[in-house]
């Protein structure tokens, strides 16, 4: 997987949150699956989101052509950690819980795309085959360790 560029291998996390995002709405307030598919969601995307803004999102700072869309996402990033945090803090059997689940899937669901079907493609055009490489390998170094940090964060008690 080291040689693959950084925005196949950050596509392909994005699959798995999809997949994760659609299992979590199919389950119900008292269905014991619930909060263990969205730790799984919360760590994993924390992790993805920390590791793309060390790497991609850092590389398009630098250049002034891409320095908007990359504050754009880590603004989108900021936006996506409060659901985040806000549904962990709530009680996953509230009757509140889905409905803004369902509203943060929608705002993910919309920042992904975004990406792959706009940032993406612009900022390839910006990078070399090599420095592509490069940032695929340099995240999935960081990767493990975001998984670790996010693993590890825990937000107050429950609502």
């Amino acid at each position: 997987m080291a040689d693959e560029k950084i925005f196949a291998r950050l596509k392909e996390d994005h699959e798995k949150h999809r997949t994760l995002l659609d299992q979590i709405e199919k389950t119900h307030g008292d269905s014991d699956g619930r909060e263990e598919l969205f730790e799984r969601f919360r760590t994993e995307v924390m992790a993805h989101a920390a590791a793309e803004e060390e790497t991609l999102y850092a590389t398009m700072l630098e250049k002034p052509d891409l320095r908007e869309d990359a504050q754009h996402s880590v603004s989108e990033h900021k936006e996506i950690d409060d659901f985040l945090e806000e549904l962990t803090k709530k009680e996953f059997s509230s009757p509140g819980w889905l409905p803004r689940f369902k509203e943060m899937k929608h705002r993910y669901l919309h920042h992904i795309d975004e990406e792959e079907e706009d940032m993406f493609p612009a900022a390839a055009k910006d990078l070399s085959q090599t420095q592509e490489e490069k940032l695929a390998s340099k995240f999935e170094q960081r990767k493990p360790k975001e998984l670790e940090r996010a693993a590890e964060a825990e937000f107050d008690s429950r609502e």
